[in-house]
């Protein structure tokens, strides 16, 4: 029977018998139906014929342990999110390549006009683990990855010496045990990546628009949060 597909495309290597992580997802998707749909049908009503009109752009990790909405226990509707590897905000660059973050960022305070802009860091991130391996000297052996938390580079300038170097290396060695400073550098860098963008730029000196860098502690389940005034971190009460 013709099933729509054409020349030489590659067919899906479906199953009959879905794994036991599918069977999971899928038992939670009916909890979560059960419980908004059936139980609060009003308000995801108001989602599906009014849109969406949520307050913060949350710029998260993809790590699999820092998920925002469940760190937030956010809402359907309350947070406008994007995730990448290291949670890492780009510079501006309207060069019409593929920028699938700067677009989100784009579509949340143009179209949806956010107020709040969240950049969250957390602790134990594979990415800035690789960045600073990077900086030591070691070779990259993926595509992608590497040119990505390149973009975070400047956060490792007043920590690790000239890529390469034995400096950078020594450096790096000594900041395996501590990469937290590494880490909450690179949401500083994009808290500054985001102040590029014109439009960013124009909501916080508008005072329509304010910017906020956080750092989840994994380990111990604390939120820190950037000082306005002094730039560094600390606990959130």
């Amino acid at each position: 029977m013709p099933d729509g597909r054409h020349g030489n495309q590659p067919t899906m290597p479906f199953t009959s018998k879905p794994s036991e992580p599918i069977r999971q997802l899928l038992a939670g998707i009916k909890a979560f139906r059960a419980r908004y749909y059936e139980r609060r049908p009003d308000s995801m009503r108001l989602l599906a014929t009014e849109g969406q009109h949520p307050e913060v752009l949350l710029i998260g990790c993809s790590d699999s342990r820092v998920d925002p909405a469940l760190l937030t226990m956010a809402e359907p509707g309350e947070l406008f999110v994007v995730r990448n590897v290291a949670n890492l905000v780009p510079p501006y660059q309207p060069d019409g390549a593929y920028h699938g973050t700067s677009a989100a960022i784009e579509y949340a305070v143009r179209a949806l006009k956010v107020s709040e802009i969240i950049v969250l860091g957390h602790a134990q991130c594979g990415g800035i683990q690789g960045l600073i391996r990077l900086r030591a000297g070691q070779k990259a052996e993926d595509d992608f990855v590497s040119p990505w938390v390149s973009i975070a580079g400047s956060a490792l300038d007043p920590y690790v010496g000239p890529e390469g170097s034995e400096q950078a290396r020594a450096d790096a060695e000594k900041l395996q045990d501590t990469p937290a400073v590494i880490e909450r550098a690179a949401v500083r860098a994009s808290v500054d990546n985001l102040l590029s963008f014109p439009f960013v730029r124009e909501g916080v000196d508008a005072g329509t628009l304010n910017i906020h860098g956080w750092w989840f502690d994994i380990e111990s389940g604390e939120m820190w949060a950037i000082n306005p005034i002094t730039r560094l971190f600390q606990p959130v009460e």
